[in-house]
């Protein structure tokens, strides 16, 4: 047998388990159910790198990758949108709480830790700052573009159909970008080398095989590796918000985290941050998008929005802050450790500073308690920060607006 083909066969086999506990409808205790779904989530990731490769040959990497991206994040997909159809049948309860943070803690998660770990790898692996290509920008640009429209959210207080609609124009148009590019070039290695070496119409084929079938591994898994997730947290006493918003994020990031990594670890680090600015750009523009939509749609009407508190409306805002801090950074097209350092320590700040206010017993803020008051610092940090980093970049923010045009890469 091929050597190159034998890791297709293993990540296709593992795959299997999760499929048959779903599929099969068997019950396990949620430690071994966690296990096998998730494993079959990991084997997925490995085929859509390899069909994300292959892809390559026959449409523009911008726009094979926005496709993978697109995929990988189908498990945060279906549970955020699980919350969300919940959240229509049951006005009042705690589903709409859900789905905003399963949100906005997926959407923190990605700049947060799967930005700074490219850069941290890459850093470490060859001492140089990740550089993306000049037709990058465009995801740069329309990232900016939908970030400060999610400002809008917080500040009207509501996330309507209307919003949705406008979150799906800003996507179609980065799309329609993308699919102008040019194709390249691409070396094939391992599975991928045996995919792409078949006749054109066989390739094809294959890739669309390898694309569908991930898709559908990961659209069966999601739900029950996020559901077996908690199940198996509850028993260590977590807090149910806490493991909606961070530890089912974590599952359903993976496939596009492993995807990143193994761009990096092969010398592609601009190809890994492109995949993860794609998966950020789908989860910033259709995630929040569909929101409104699905909740419209089970609930029974459009005229009543998905009823969001001020904590909710904190946390759009704090994710929407970050999201502007990171466009800032990355406008000159590059992060290097500095950058990668700061995005961390102010996640992570973020993340336990509530946990450790509270530990430490100290009073509340005058402008709010407990994490939400917390929060709300970390978004003023946020803004001020990007005020300070858009000023000493401003040319390269400036030259963001080249992002709507599509020029040919010279090589």
């Amino acid at each position: 047998m091929n050597k190159k083909v034998l890791p297709l066969i293993l990540a296709a086999l593992v795959t299997l388990p999760g499929l048959w506990l779903r599929l099969g409808g068997v019950h396990l205790p949620p430690p071994l159910a966690a296990l096998f779904s998730g494993l079959a989530i990991l084997g997925a990731s490995f085929l859509l790198l390899w069909a994300c490769d292959v892809a390559q040959m026959d449409i523009p990497q911008t726009l094979a990758l926005a496709v993978v991206a697109l995929i990988a994040v189908l498990p945060e997909y279906a549970v955020d949108m699980y919350f969300t159809w919940q959240a229509g049948k049951h006005p009042g309860s705690d589903y709409a709480q859900y789905a905003i943070a399963n949100m906005t803690g997926a959407n923190r998660l990605l700049i947060g830790v799967a930005w700074t770990s490219i850069a941290a790898i890459h850093w470490f692996k060859t001492g140089r700052r990740v550089f993306l290509n000049q037709d990058q920008r465009t995801e740069v640009l329309f990232l900016g573009l939908a970030t400060a429209y999610a400002f809008f959210i917080p500040i009207k207080g509501s996330l309507a159909w209307y919003d949705g609609l406008i979150f799906f124009a800003i996507y179609a148009w980065y799309i329609r970008l993308a699919g102008q590019r040019p194709c390249e070039e691409c070396e094939l290695e391992g599975p991928a080398e045996i995919i792409g070496a078949l006749p054109r119409v066989r390739r094809r084929w294959a890739t669309a095989g390898l694309f569908l079938f991930a898709a559908g591994v990961i659209l069966a898994n999601a739900e029950l590796f996020s559901e077996n997730l908690v199940a198996t947290g509850k028993v260590y006493g977590i807090n149910e918000f806490l493991l909606v918003q961070w530890l089912a994020p974590i599952a359903s990031e993976a496939p596009e985290f492993i995807v990143a990594i193994m761009f990096v670890l092969r010398g592609q680090a601009a190809v890994a941050m492109g995949s993860l600015l794609s998966s950020k750009l789908n989860q910033w523009t259709l995630l929040v998008g569909m929101i409104p939509g699905v909740y419209g749609l089970a609930s029974g009407g459009f005229a009543v929005p998905l009823p969001l508190g001020p904590y909710q409306l904190h946390e759009l805002f704090l994710t929407a802050a970050q999201s502007l801090l990171g466009v800032a950074l990355l406008a000159s097209l590059s992060l290097g450790p500095a950058a990668a350092i700061l995005l961390f320590c102010l996640f992570t700040g973020q993340l336990i500073s509530p946990y450790l206010w509270e530990g430490l017993h100290l009073p509340d803020l005058p402008w709010g308690h407990g994490t939400d008051g917390l929060h709300q610092l970390f978004s003023a940090g946020y803004v001020a920060l990007f005020v300070c980093v858009a000023w000493l970049k401003r040319r390269d923010v400036w030259e963001l607006r080249k992002g709507t045009k599509v020029e040919q890469r010279i090589v």
